[in-house]
């Protein structure tokens, strides 16, 4: 006899109890949640949970399934609830290695990069600046070139502005948004990213814009495509709109170190050139004119390129922190020499890497933009597959799956 659909909603909520459960341990565990108030007061009624049980409950709802769910649903909860039973082992003391706790909450496998990637990003790099290539030279270099290119402090709020009004108008051009949609923008300090989105639901978010990381021309379109428009927001509208409205509750949580947050940082990365496509610099440089501000769209194309080479750097310090033993001042040498930054900034990395919460999550951003370009890949399709990304609940294992056929 088939398991009766309420046997599946009691599946989901209590995947979702669990999850609310996490925030009780650690503050900012549950990302957003647009589901039931009143599971969430009764969930924080039964105090703090005891870690060990959490990891049991995980387990436990694992081996239930599919239990009358769908086979898509069925596998998005099986691997969030892997993550959180990793989450809750780590929670109660357990050691697990690095490599491998990566593995339980992203699904993904990592390893350190070749040096030699890294070395060939230094002299495109120098070549793109128009100097040597040797550490010292190249360095002052590029730490020159960031510090002319960062925005003045009194026009970041005029330039976030004109950045998303511009991204959202092209946005609505290929994407249903929802009318009532907003974005409110705010101004931060000490914290340990450069920006964050807050959703609210309802189709409202709140992104905070840390001033504590100097923003840069050719950075901030970045960010507020990774954040807002087609990013992070665009993609909770639309999945509370389809999904949540479309009776899957377990759309309605959002949990730091699961499969969800590698999806949803790989789409955000890859949001900018989704939205305007690879000349978007020639697209940045006309915006910042308007605002009186100059902006060398070649060069930046050029430097961006160059860098692009240097996108696990962050990765692999986090290998060295957690997996390897190196000491903290090693990684921030690591950091120095191969973004070539200066210490307090790469110091100011170390503190996401050394975040209980969120030493893992650098992984979402490397292993992520390269699992959904690889499967977005540079074909006809690539923007019909950016908006499945906005649109479905996918996961790492269905876009390897998928890549496989």
């Amino acid at each position: 006899m088939p398991v009766s659909l309420p046997a599946a909603d009691e599946i989901v909520t209590e995947y979702l109890r669990i999850g609310l459960a996490f925030d009780l341990l650690e503050e900012g565990f549950v990302d957003a949640y647009t589901g039931d108030p009143a599971l969430r007061a009764q969930v924080r009624d039964e105090g703090v949970p005891e870690p060990t049980s959490l990891a049991r409950r995980a387990a436990h709802l694992r081996d239930r399934l599919p239990g009358g769910l769908p086979a898509d649903r069925a596998e998005f909860i099986r691997s969030h609830l892997t993550a959180l039973e990793c989450s809750a082992r780590k929670f109660a003391g357990e050691e697990i290695g690095f490599v491998d706790e990566v593995k339980a909450y992203f699904d993904v496998d990592i390893a350190a990069e070749d040096p030699e990637v890294y070395r060939q990003s230094h002299r495109d790099l120098a070549a793109a600046l128009g100097v040597a290539d040797d550490s010292d030279t190249l360095g002052e270099a590029y730490r020159a070139y960031r510090k002319a290119t960062e925005i003045p402090a009194d026009r970041l709020g005029d330039c976030v502005s004109a950045f998303a009004s511009a991204l959202r108008d092209e946005v609505r051009k290929t994407v249903d948004l929802p009318v009532a949609e907003t974005v409110e923008f705010e101004i931060v300090s000490d914290q340990p990213w450069s920006g964050f989105n807050y959703y609210l639901g309802g189709y409202r978010s709140r992104v905070a814009i840390n001033t504590d990381v100097p923003q840069q021309l050719s950075a901030l379109p970045h960010l507020v495509a990774h954040e807002a428009y087609p990013g992070h927001h665009t993609e909770h509208c639309r999945k509370e709109e389809l999904l949540v409205g479309g009776g899957q509750g377990e759309q309605t949580i959002f949990l730091v170190n699961t499969p969800q947050c590698l999806m949803a940082e790989g789409l955000a990365d890859h949001a900018l050139r989704a939205a305007i496509g690879p000349d978007w610099p020639l697209w940045a440089e006309t915006i910042y004119a308007d605002l009186g501000l100059r902006f060398d769209a070649h060069r930046a194309t050029a430097v961006g390129e160059a860098t692009a080479g240097l996108l696990a750097v962050r990765q692999d310090a986090a290998l060295l922190l957690h997996d390897r033993g190196a000491d903290p001042d090693e990684v921030t040498a690591f950091l120095s020499r191969w973004l070539l930054v200066s210490e307090p900034r790469a110091r100011q990395m170390l503190r996401f890497l050394t975040s209980p919460l969120w030493r893992a999550y650098i992984s979402t951003y490397v292993e992520g933009y390269r699992l959904l370009g690889d499967w977005m890949g540079d074909g006809p399709d690539r923007a019909e597959r950016f908006n499945r990304l906005l649109d479905e609940p996918l996961t790492p294992a269905l876009l390897r799956t998928e890549m496989a056929l």
